[in-house]
């Protein structure tokens, strides 16, 4: 009878802990997005604008992630001295430091790959990251609290952390309706200044719009998202 009543409270007692942990972990998620944002506003002070979404050869073909551009600002020189950026990220040349796992990109619930991340930037034309041209603080007309400039995302789109791939427009305005959301019920989300907000899956995708571009003179309040 005891060990039964053991085996109850047990029963009971797992699902309470792993619902306790979601909060804890989407808290530490939104710190390491919180990091990463302000790996991203060194490298723009260093170099006067934000890195391009990705690098890319004299032909066009895309070579290296921002994420590879700011490991000097995220205490990862060493391994960016490794990295040759003139052969694509997945070239043999850099399969080393594609392999490895960068703690500050995996978010701690997500059962992606290892050197996998669910860390992308918003990219696009006339978003915070231009696919392929640096971006200026100063373009950014509508505000840097209330312009997106990362997002977190399910596994279902995580990608190796090296790989020129980021969130498109029409993934960001679909985040609300993903059902399997890394913490549930909504996304972390880092904007320009480097604030990180929950964003509720409820959120309106005309105000999703609206906080991905950076000069649509839409301009929002903190009470809109």
């Amino acid at each position: 009878m005891a060990l039964a009543v053991v085996l109850v409270l047990i029963g009971l007692f797992i699902p309470a802990t792993r619902s306790a942990r979601r909060p804890a972990r989407r808290i530490q998620c939104a710190s390491i997005l919180r990091q990463i944002g302000g790996g991203l506003r060194a490298y723009a002070q260093t170099y006067g604008a934000l890195p391009p979404a990705y690098t890319t050869d004299a032909n066009g073909k895309p070579l290296h992630s921002w994420r590879t551009l700011i490991l000097p600002f995220i205490d990862a020189s060493e391994l960016y001295e490794t990295i040759d950026l003139t052969k694509p990220w997945d070239d043999p040349v850099n399969a080393k430091a594609f392999k490895t796992t960068i703690g500050l990109f995996h978010c701690p619930e997500t059962n992606a790959p290892p050197n996998t991340t669910t860390f992308l930037a918003v990219s696009g034309a006339n978003c915070c990251f231009n696919p392929t041209k640096a971006r200026r603080l100063a373009e950014i007309a509508d505000g840097e609290s209330a312009t997106l400039m990362l997002i977190e995302v399910s596994d279902e789109h995580a990608v190796p952390w090296m790989a020129p791939v980021d969130a498109s427009e029409s993934l960001v305005l679909n985040l609300g309706s993903i059902k399997d959301q890394l913490h549930g019920g909504g996304f972390n989300a880092c904007f320009v200044d480097g604030a990180v907000k929950f964003m509720n899956s409820t959120i309106d995708t005309e105000v999703l719009r609206k906080l991905m571009t950076i000069a649509g003179n839409d301009p929002l309040g903190s009470d809109d998202y």
